[in-house]
């Protein structure tokens, strides 16, 4: 008997197409989605700058004309922004989640892609997407205006990252309530269009009166837009702002969402 009889089995190649299924599958969602999302109307990724660009120079356009001054600072275009384009990220990031099972229903049924899959794709591309716009969007309006505002980056990205964690958290809930229940699609979508109006895109709010103020603090986009503007307003004391209540409601429903999709996701795909 030889010493080749005891030597330990030879272990197989490992093959690269074998390696990592899941990043390859997340990484041909988001060139899917690219294509779908930007690469079917002429212009693209313009439209997604031209977006908040036109809906902060209508703020701009309708607010200058009867106030001396925004709620902070000396530039209206820079003080709508630090309010919209959280907002934005917190609207894209939930909607593209919350449809993430229909949009990519024909792919699920191939066994190397997972809902988990579809999910992280429409998110990772949303999260880049948005934070380039809103990279051109502060950038165009600093430049362009005199804003006396000095960002604080650290501030400026941790607000984007609760409003893309509270985008994941409450559309991969969402995610499983629009499939399960298609009414309720419609209901979510009524129920959230006065969002615009009571997240403090336009408005500051220390300015809103008892006991309104206190209903609104239960909005969690209250505190991402106050945690934005703190951070180009170093003088603004936003002492409402609660990063534990946000995180709470983002990995509360993230959680829900997960365990909900994961004991329902394969009946959801024959619905």
């Amino acid at each position: 008997m030889s010493s080749q009889d005891f030597a330990p089995p030879a272990r197989p190649n490992a093959s690269p197409n074998r390696s990592f299924p899941g990043a390859r599958a997340i990484g041909a969602l988001i060139l899917r989605e690219m294509a779908t999302s930007y690469g079917r109307s002429p212009g693209g990724y313009i439209w997604a700058i031209l977006e908040p660009v036109a809906g902060i120079a209508l703020l701009t356009i309708v607010f200058s004309g009867f106030l001396r001054s925004p709620g902070l600072g000396v530039s209206f275009p820079i003080f709508y922004a630090t309010g919209m384009m959280p907002f934005m990220m917190y609207m894209g990031t939930q909607g593209k989640v919350a449809s993430a099972l229909k949009y990519s229903k024909p792919l699920l049924a191939y066994p190397t892609v997972t809902f988990v899959d579809a999910i992280l794709g429409r998110f990772i591309l949303d999260v880049m997407t948005k934070l380039l716009v809103s990279y051109i969007v502060f950038g165009g309006i600093m430049i362009a205006f005199e804003t006396r505002t000095i960002p604080d980056y650290p501030l400026i990205l941790e607000a984007f990252a609760l409003a893309a964690l509270l985008g994941a958290g409450i559309g991969t809930l969402n995610c499983f309530l629009f499939t399960r229940f298609p009414l309720f699609q419609q209901a979510w979508g009524i129920l959230t269009r006065p969002l615009f109006i009571l997240s403090c895109i336009f408005y500051l709010y220390d300015t809103v009166a008892e006991p309104f103020r206190s209903y609104l603090w239960y909005n969690p986009l209250i505190h991402i837009v106050g945690l934005m503007r703190k951070g180009f307003y170093p003088t603004y004391d936003a002492t409402y702002v609660s990063r534990f209540y946000v995180l709470t409601i983002s990995l509360v429903c993230l959680a829900v969402g997960m365990l909900l999709l994961r004991r329902f996701h394969t009946d959801l795909m024959h619905r």
